[in-house]
């Protein structure tokens, strides 16, 4: 081993202390407010500040407010949860069996028979072939 060796001495970081016109400007500031002048301060910079996206929000805000179109998602309708159901509990199995048997989660199925699904036609195609009942069309 060569001559490599470490410093072990501590490194003190501190900040940087104010210099001598700010710390008579805070005193002036101080004296003033406990002899009760009214201090008005002023901003010196905008940086950081998002104004340009600021004026463009209150014209989509408009936009949104004046908006009557209700926009939903397509929700499963209450013929097919019920059927869905059905044919699980005819086939005696569980959510998470008939889950496996599709390839799919076992939420997907819990949603589809809590109707908060969006429903998906190749998910229905796969239900209805590990069911052996027809879920669309008519009966």
């Amino acid at each position: 081993m060569s001559g490599i060796s470490q410093d072990w001495e501590p490194v003190v970081i501190s900040k940087k202390a104010p210099t001598a016109a700010a710390r008579k400007d805070e005193k002036a500031v101080n004296a003033a407010r406990r002899a009760g002048a009214e201090i008005e301060t002023v901003r010196k910079s905008i940086a950081g500040t998002n104004k340009a996206a600021s004026s463009s929000t209150s014209l989509n805000t408009r936009k949104l407010d004046e908006d009557t179109e209700s926009l939903a998602h397509e929700k499963v309708p209450c013929e097919l949860k019920k059927a869905i159901m059905q044919a699980r509990l005819d086939k005696k199995l569980t959510q998470a069996q008939l889950a496996q048997m599709i390839n799919e989660k076992p939420q997907i199925i819990q949603e589809y028979e809590s109707g908060k699904a969006i429903p998906n036609q190749q998910i229905i195609s796969k239900l209805e072939k590990a069911l052996g009942v027809k879920l669309r069309g008519k009966k």
